[in-house]
């Protein structure tokens, strides 16, 4: 195969196929059980539980083949098992696991991807990427300092996030103090008698109806159609969804304009966005509610509250579903808060404003610090693999 770069004497080009062998699958488990029958299952979040199953004897790799989550790479333990959407990845004798687990840490599986609706990877088609593999006891000489390395790197990315959650909590310890406060002072109201719109994607028909008229798309298009997963990673460019304007005419009952508070109706039950001003044709994906205030409150008043641990918590009470949890709109618009004065609410988000802005100052600095740590992991991975470490 041809060489990527040169490599150190005593390395050697190889693929990920022939590193694994030919007990690597991404096809339905085929292992005897023990007796007992009892090992842990792995999926895209990591362990599991101990269920009966079948498992895989050796210590292995996992990787996530469609999904949330596509590409990701798992270390597991022997005589462990994975569920359906994993793939796994048995090294020779001749390879340390570990460094293999390293190296596949660095792949790009996003070139690999297959399907628009549900991205999805095969082992047949990344199978054939270039391995840089030394002797043996220089792949376990170069997991020992990668070991040292990221432990010491890891801690301080986790000293980060530690600080990020804490100035967290300080928030919603301001937030509950103060619609505490405000509760004292005022009577509680609906949601229900606060909002001219409730809203969501199957508010513009029936499914067939829809199904006929809105086509979700890859490719740039008039309007992005927003979604849960956007307003999480605050990323409006890279992997959205679009439609044609035909489309965007058709959901006349969702179009978004910015400043609507948009709640997850099913899966991540209590997250709630503020729907930035994006100066661009919006409309609503399916799966979440969005909600404009009449003109007696404030929609920034209503997100705070409901952003407050209070109000997450007046979410949760209302869902219903042991796995997958769902709320209705009869359920949202029955959720009480205090409502003052239209400018006391102002009054209100103008404070709470003021200290998210300082609050979101030290988490951008702790975002930056951590974007630095990776950065550096990515170059200490770089010279590992190239024979530099």
């Amino acid at each position: 195969m041809s060489e990527l770069y040169k490599l150190p004497d005593g390395w050697e080009w190889k693929t990920l196929e022939f590193v694994c062998g030919k007990d690597s699958s991404n096809i339905s488990l085929k292992m005897v059980k023990d007796d007992d029958g009892i090992y842990p299952i792995y999926g895209a979040k990591g362990f599991i539980q101990n269920i009966d199953t079948y498992k895989i004897e050796k210590p292995y790799i996992a990787i996530i083949k469609d999904g949330a989550g596509v590409g990701r790479v798992m270390r597991c333990e022997a005589k462990s098992s994975i569920i359906g959407t994993m793939q796994y990845l048995i090294p020779k004798d001749t390879v340390d696991l570990n460094f293999l687990f390293y190296y596949l840490s660095i792949v790009d599986f996003k070139s690999y991807i297959n399907g628009a609706t549900i991205p999805h990877i095969y082992y047949k088609d990344y199978k054939n990427n270039p391995f840089p593999l030394p002797p043996l006891s220089e792949q376990q000489r170069i997991v020992s300092k990668l070991d040292l390395l990221f432990e010491k790197i890891n801690k301080a990315i986790a000293l980060h996030v530690k600080n990020m959650d804490e100035v967290d909590v300080f928030m919603g310890s301001v937030l509950n103090d103060v619609f505490g406060e405000l509760e004292y002072k005022y009577e509680l109201d609906k949601i229900g008698n606060m909002i001219d719109v409730l809203t969501d994607y199957h508010s513009n028909g029936a499914y067939k109806t829809l199904k006929a008229n809105v086509e979700l798309l890859d490719s740039k298009d008039y309007a992005l159609m927003i979604r849960a997963t956007d307003l999480e990673n605050e990323d409006y460019t890279n992997n959205v969804k679009y439609i044609t304007e035909d489309a965007y005419n058709f959901m006349s009952k969702s179009k978004v304009y910015g400043g609507e508070i948009i709640l997850p109706k099913i899966g991540t039950i209590g997250n709630v966005y503020f729907m930035p001003y994006l100066d661009r044709p919006i409309s609503l994906a399916m799966n979440i509610f969005m909600l404009r205030c009449s003109k007696s409150t404030d929609n920034k008043y209503l997100y705070s509250y409901l952003k407050s641990p209070k109000g997450h918590r007046d979410i949760l009470s209302r869902a219903n579903g042991a796995v997958t949890q769902t709320i209705t709109k009869d359920a949202v618009r029955s959720i009480k808060l205090p409502l003052p004065p239209l400018h006391i609410q102002q009054k209100t988000v103008k404070y709470l404003d003021e200290i998210s802005q300082k609050i979101n100052k030290v988490k951008s600095i702790q975002k930056e610090k951590m974007a630095s740590l990776k950065a550096l992991k990515a170059s200490i991975l770089d010279k590992a693999f190239r024979g530099e470490l």
